[in-house]
């Protein structure tokens, strides 16, 4: 099959032009400068005038609760949003059932992605107390890296020895992506939340308990092991500017990179009161100031990645206040509009956009021929349309949960089209369910 995307605005290794793609079967085979037409015959054209052609997002850091938490999201369905929302690849987290923690539940969740996944995927190894042991053991070129949560509340995967820490980041060979809320800081703010407010505070409360000390304390040691040790570490979900002040403003590569997520730069602690525990996540949204230090690192550079956290719970789990009440939304279908909405207000440049969500996990990870469009790379592409307004409904969610923090939202960009591999895997509104997606190769 021999395409032609033309007439498009691509955005690609911080340029912005008018351009054409020829992708022929899985590849770009061609990035065409300008307006000229190329004198050839295709199989189809894709008319992308007036639209804006970019890279196939990557997003480093989701939950599709498969194996073991089906009822709310599974990797059918989270793939689908995912390629609904521009959303080529992604790297799926540990905390499923059981956990991913052996070398066995690793080989389990390939498989089911081998089945189901409509785009392309991997999955992080999460580490332990007591696994280190099977780090040797780990395809490199297979995986993006080791899930470490130092102070979540996720069964037997807090990791709280300081000897299992010490070991675990001088044995990684791979990026460390860690989760920083300090447990003990959170359980004294929890306590004295309910001694003022009672056994379930309300949401409001929930920046105070998964406070910014508690972020930043949790941060601060998982920077000077990764100093220590000298190995990578990648923050997840960066929420503080007080933590900001810990990451090295130094050029690429670094040692030490971090994650924020579209859900930290576009809502604030004064938005739970419209909002309530559809936006009540872990570490918690806190200030519109860290909100707007965490936007100002985006635009210069301190921030590597940007990441959903896609995390979906069915709606009655979402019930309740701090303590009843489940952490985590679904993202991935919107993360695209939100933050091109941000490029909008001026927060940042769409090249900048580009780099976060496409080059810049590609590079980080180690992601071999994605997160560009070049040629001789696999032709993961999405075509997104400005000042084309619609508002998000239920009926358009394709994640299994069924609701989002954005409902009656009206974005002004829209998906127009995705390709995975060259394929279309979602046009006008429709996943196509019959295409299955490539497991990720790392360099």
């Amino acid at each position: 099959m021999k395409r032609l995307i033309l007439h498009g605005t691509l955005v690609n290794d911080a340029n912005k032009f008018d351009g054409s793609v020829i992708v022929e079967d899985s590849k770009i085979t061609k990035i065409v400068e300008g307006n000229t037409i190329p004198n050839a015959s295709f199989d189809e054209v894709i008319d992308a005038s007036g639209c804006f052609v970019l890279p196939g997002l990557i997003d480093d850091h989701v939950h599709f609760r498969e194996p073991g938490l089906t009822a709310k999201a599974d990797i059918d369905s989270e793939s689908r949003a995912a390629a609904a929302g521009g959303v080529t690849t992604y790297f799926d987290m540990p905390n499923c059932v059981p956990q991913t923690t052996t070398l066995e539940a690793l080989d389990e969740k390939f498989k089911l992605a081998a089945q189901k996944s409509h785009v392309n995927y991997s999955f992080f190894f999460g580490a332990t107390n007591d696994n280190v042991d099977l780090f040797s053991q780990l395809d490199v070129h297979r995986i993006p890296g080791i899930k470490l949560f130092m102070g979540s509340s996720t069964g037997n995967m807090l990791v709280d020895r300081r000897e299992a820490l010490e070991k675990i980041f001088s044995t990684a060979q791979m990026p460390i992506m860690v989760h920083c809320e300090d447990t003990d800081i959170i359980n004294r703010n929890m306590a004295e939340a309910k001694r003022l407010y009672g056994d379930d505070p309300k949401v409001t409360h929930h920046p105070e308990i998964r406070s910014v000390e508690a972020c930043y304390q949790s941060t601060k040691l998982a920077v000077e092991l990764a100093l220590k040790h000298h190995a990578h570490l990648h923050i997840a979900h960066l929420t503080t500017a007080k933590e900001l002040e810990l990451i090295p403003h130094t050029p690429h590569p670094s040692p030490i990179t971090c994650e924020v997520t579209p859900s930290h730069l576009y809502f604030c602690d004064r938005d739970y009161n419209a909002l309530g525990t559809r936006i009540k996540c872990n570490p918690a949204i806190k200030s519109a100031a860290d909100r707007d230090a965490l936007r100002q690192a985006v635009a210069d550079g301190r921030i590597a990645v940007i990441g959903t956290d896609h995390a979906p719970h069915l709606l009655e789990q979402k019930e309740g206040g701090c303590c009843k009440a489940a952490s985590g939304m679904p993202m991935l279908q919107f993360s695209l509009v939100t933050m091109l909405e941000l490029v909008d207000k001026g927060v940042l440049t769409i090249e900048r956009l580009v780099e976060l969500m496409c080059h810049r996990p590609a590079d980080l990870f180690g992601v071999r021929n994605r997160g560009y469009l070049r040629e001789g790379y696999q032709a993961d592409i999405v075509i997104v349309r400005p000042n084309a307004a619609w508002t998000v409904t239920k009926d358009i969610i394709q994640s299994k949960c069924g609701w989002s923090p954005m409902e009656n939202h009206t974005y002004l960009w829209r998906v127009e089209q995705t390709l995975c591999n060259g394929h279309t895997v979602y046009k006008d509104g429709v996943v196509d369910t019959n295409y299955i997606g490539q497991p990720v190769q790392f360099r």
